[in-house]
């Protein structure tokens, strides 16, 4: 519980960050709320002994409820600017489709109120997937690179544009590469699909590997026609609500997410907290910035 008091107690180096676990554009995640939800989840010490012999430890946890307050902000947001609604009695058939309230509670890090709130976010990820899987298309452009400083280089040679990009795209790069989310949806809650368009990302696939990718979104459409029947039916609710999570990323990059440093930062790349200096990736907005 020492352990857990520092990871808690720090407070932020940036305006407004004192106090805070994260800040999504103006709305704000407590640090008691983390405190509150991180006590809740301690409190099944089998759960925890488990997750700590697969070596993921208490700092692991607390990113973790970081990471689903963020992204429980920015599916609330979503759905009320889309009017997705989830009632209590779809929550309610949710978990007894999954074992049910007290079963789901000792297996789990969850108390009854975040567990509710959990099955709520995944359910409005999978109806915002439901609208527009269909119609959500990418065109980008794709280079392969030796290394992190390399496809970084590549990454800011494109963003100049002219010559400098063409050079880029000279050697191990594809261009004006279509990916449609319905006849691909697992690829469909992967960064490409959230990158607004014009904007550069870069990360690595798999960490295990030397290799990293830049990829340019030349095009990005929520509203293409759909290619066929719809493809919602034959997709799993897991990959739907990964792919509904997905599609909240362009408001993460609109609104900022900054996350105290004494838990991590946000990697745009996987859409959640991660240690400093372990994100994925980064990207590249039309003036160059990097993100």
């Amino acid at each position: 519980m020492a352990v857990v008091g520092a990871v808690i107690s720090g407070c932020g180096s940036g305006p407004n960050q004192v106090g805070s676990a994260a800040i999504i554009g103006s709305d704000t995640v407590s640090l008691s709320q983390v405190q509150s939800r991180l006590d809740a989840a301690l409190a099944n010490p089998d759960v925890v002994s488990q997750l700590a012999a697969r070596g993921v430890g208490t700092d692991d946890i607390a990113r973790d409820v970081v990471t689903r307050a963020v992204m429980h902000d920015l599916l609330e947001r979503t759905a009320a600017t889309e009017g997705l609604t989830v009632t209590d009695a779809q929550i309610d058939q949710e978990l007894a489709a999954a074992g049910g309230m007290d079963v789901l509670l000792r297996s789990s890090l969850y108390d009854r109120d975040s567990l509710r709130q959990r099955f709520r976010d995944q359910l409005l990820a999978i109806e915002l997937a439901k609208r527009y899987v269909d119609r959500l298309t990418v065109v980008v452009d794709i280079v392969g690179a030796a290394s992190r400083a390399d496809a970084e280089a590549k990454a800011r040679a494109i963003a100049a544009g002219g010559s400098a990009a063409d050079a880029a795209f000279r050697v191990n790069a594809q261009r004006g590469l279509p990916f449609r989310a319905a006849s691909d949806p697992g690829t469909a809650s992967m960064v490409l699909f959230g990158t607004p368009a014009r904007q550069i990302v870069v990360f690595q696939p798999a960490p295990s590997q030397s290799g990293w990718l830049v990829l340019k979104v030349v095009d990005r459409k929520t509203d293409a026609a759909p290619a066929g029947p719809s493809a919602v039916s034959q997709i799993d609710e897991a990959t739907l609500a990964a792919i509904g999570e997905r599609l909240v990323q362009p408001l993460s990059q609109e609104l900022g997410v900054r996350v105290n440093p004494r838990y991590g930062v946000w990697d745009p790349i996987r859409m959640r907290v991660v240690a400093a200096g372990q994100e994925a990736g980064s990207i590249i907005t039309p003036g160059g910035e990097l993100r």
